[in-house]
């Protein structure tokens, strides 16, 4: 909920809420105006005041008079990705959520671009044994990238989005992990989840618990990519897909002339090729209903149970991901992740 000091009686005065709107220099500056039940009754910003003052309004009257009540409002259970959109395409910093009048939340804006309605769960159990020695003592999703761990790029991503349920499973160096999330503070919950032993991404899967939304997110803790979660989702949705697979673009060039055979004729040569593929990215949205094919505890990797999900007949779509994504599993991709980031923050 956003600070007592953005809420001002529909009677104050223009003067107390221009005195409440300079209090609120350098935050988003709009006031939510309440009737004598505590019900939201307009907003009034400072170029709602302007305008009164212009028609000739003065310092001593109300805000009945002044405020704006024609607001963007949301309510609980409303789509409500379609109210933030809007309230993004009309220039709105804050968003009001209503229940039966009453303002029960106060969405930001300025850092939430979308509510999601969807769990994530980040696998960040793994021994990250190419980057040695940086993940000797240090697990791999805590290395920092930019001056920021890998994982919190993913993890802040998935909040802006509107997640609010994430899980972490751990295993390596777990309580390390379980030490950077115990305090932080924020709209979505983090939760860790210990893997006894190394399970694979759907072993791991097995053992959340709390997961209730209808779609799950899974995901690699340790990538950096700027995939569009919303666009992902509405994908997924859009297709009815039981699962969906994120992609790259992966090229193979062949630096030799190929020969086309029949048997042992030459029947053709084609000068140093390029295949076009689409790689597994190591982000998955699938409907939790297919938890049930899983057995708690046991190992079961990703191109596994996708394998056996195509072969009894699922949907697995595939979603592309557009703008950066690095797998940093080397040294020299680590070295390139940091580069990239500290460009971006000059």
């Amino acid at each position: 909920m956003t600070e007592k000091r953005h809420f001002i009686s529909e009677g104050a005065t223009v003067r107390e809420a221009l005195q409440a709107l300079n209090a609120l220099s350098g935050e988003s500056m709009t006031l939510f105006a309440l009737d004598g039940d505590g019900r939201l009754s307009g907003t009034v910003t400072d170029g709602d005041i302007r305008r009164a003052l212009i028609s000739g309004s003065g310092l001593g009257d109300t805000l009945r008079g002044v405020m704006h009540r024609g607001f963007l409002a949301a309510t609980p259970g409303d789509n409500l990705s379609h109210a933030i959109a809007e309230g993004r395409r009309r220039g709105i910093s804050l968003l009001p959520v209503l229940s039966d009048g009453f303002v029960v939340e106060v969405l930001d804006l300025r850092t939430l671009r979308a509510s999601l309605p969807i769990d994530a769960v980040l696998m960040a159990g793994g021994r990250g044994e190419r980057l040695r020695p940086l993940t000797e003592n240090t697990p791999k999703p805590l290395l920092p990238v930019g001056g920021k761990a890998i994982i919190d790029y993913n993890v802040d991503e998935l909040e802006a989005c509107g997640v609010e349920n994430i899980f972490v499973t751990v295993n390596y160096l777990a309580d390390q992990i379980e030490d950077h999330f115990c305090h932080r503070q924020g709209r979505s919950s983090v939760t860790c989840v210990r893997e006894p032993r190394r399970l694979g991404t759907m072993g791991s899967l097995s053992l959340v618990e709390g997961l209730s939304r209808d779609n799950v997110l899974m995901m690699n803790s340790d990538l950096l990519t700027t995939i569009d979660f919303e666009a992902f989702y509405n994908h997924h949705s859009r297709c009815g897909a039981d699962l969906t697979m994120a992609s790259v673009p992966y090229n193979v060039s062949v630096p030799f002339a190929l020969m086309r055979l029949e048997k042992d004729r030459v029947t053709g040569l084609v000068e140093k090729p390029t295949y076009n593929y689409f790689a597994n990215a190591g982000v998955y949205l699938m409907k939790r209903e297919l938890l049930g094919r899983l057995a708690k505890g046991e190992y079961m990797d990703a191109p596994d149970f996708i394998s056996a999900l195509i072969a009894d007949g699922g949907h697995v779509g595939c979603y592309p991901i557009e703008g950066t994504w690095i797998d940093i599993g080397s040294p020299n991709d680590y070295k390139y992740a940091n580069e990239l980031m500290n460009r971006r923050m000059l």
